[in-house]
């Protein structure tokens, strides 16, 4: 090979990287296919280490997933009396309220675009692509899921288009959180005449039928003041540098 040749190539190879970079027409169809191999890898995989832990480990454990089941069994039983008594006491006062929460795990695939960590593709079975949906990790909230192209994409707390209701410390200063593309949460619209303090904690409100009420978002560390309403930044307590699992909160009440 000449060197022409050679430069040429190198050429091809910057061009073709280039499309990828910013290209959304090239980057479609190529990530679709990584997505599609990258799902079957996955299953393939947890099919095997599936097997392998029935095989193997299925004497040791069998033991200890019965009293567990006996656990979850008698756990279950004392929550569908409270769930009894509550519905009862609902009645007694003439309230018209049903709660039938739901959560489901869910797998990242890959991120939309190469270079943007704040959007990823999720593995979600049944999924509804008219709503918006609430997304946890380890009880904390790590970002809102959205339709696109008819599957579902999670926004990831950093991304400017990820936003739910919050309420900020002790007073419950209600706001609107969104993200800045930076690794802190803005929270916007807060009243001004809330008193509300660097290191506050922020949590959800429940009122935007995204998430449930009171799951951790973060912590303040600063407050400006604007027209009548009040900004603050938010120190996550989300990290997102290992975006695998997730639990998709489905339905809220």
């Amino acid at each position: 090979m000449n060197k022409s040749s050679i430069v040429y190539f190198f050429i091809l190879i910057a061009l073709f990287v280039g499309a990828l970079n910013y290209s959304s027409t090239v980057q479609k169809p190529f990530i679709s296919s990584l997505n599609f191999i990258k799902t079957s890898y996955h299953n393939t995989i947890s099919y095997i280490d599936n097997s392998i832990d029935r095989h193997f480990f299925q004497a040791d454990t069998i033991d200890e997933l019965k009293e567990q089941l006996q656990q979850y069994e008698n756990n279950h039983l004392v929550m569908q009396e409270l769930a009894s008594e509550i519905d009862d006491l609902y009645k007694a006062n003439d309230f018209n309220m049903s709660v039938n929460p739901q959560v489901q795990l869910v797998r990242s695939i890959s991120y939309q675009k190469l270079g943007n960590l704040n959007r990823l593709w999720l593995d979600v079975e049944d999924y509804n692509s008219s709503k918006i949906y609430g997304l946890t990790y380890k009880e904390m909230v790590a970002g809102i899921v959205i339709e696109h192209d008819s599957k579902p994409l999670a926004l990831l707390n950093n991304d400017i288009k990820s936003a739910y209701s919050v309420y900020i410390g002790d007073v419950k200063a209600p706001g609107i959180a969104h993200g800045n593309n930076d690794e802190y949460i803005v929270v916007n619209f807060i009243p001004a005449w809330f008193i509300i303090n660097e290191g506050d904690e922020v949590v959800t409100s429940g009122l935007d039928n995204i998430f449930f009420k009171g799951l951790k978002v973060g912590k303040v560390i600063s407050i400006n003041q604007s027209e009548g309403y009040q900004t603050a930044i938010i120190d996550p307590y989300y990290d997102p540098n290992e975006p695998n699992y997730f639990y998709m909160i489905k339905v809220v009440k």
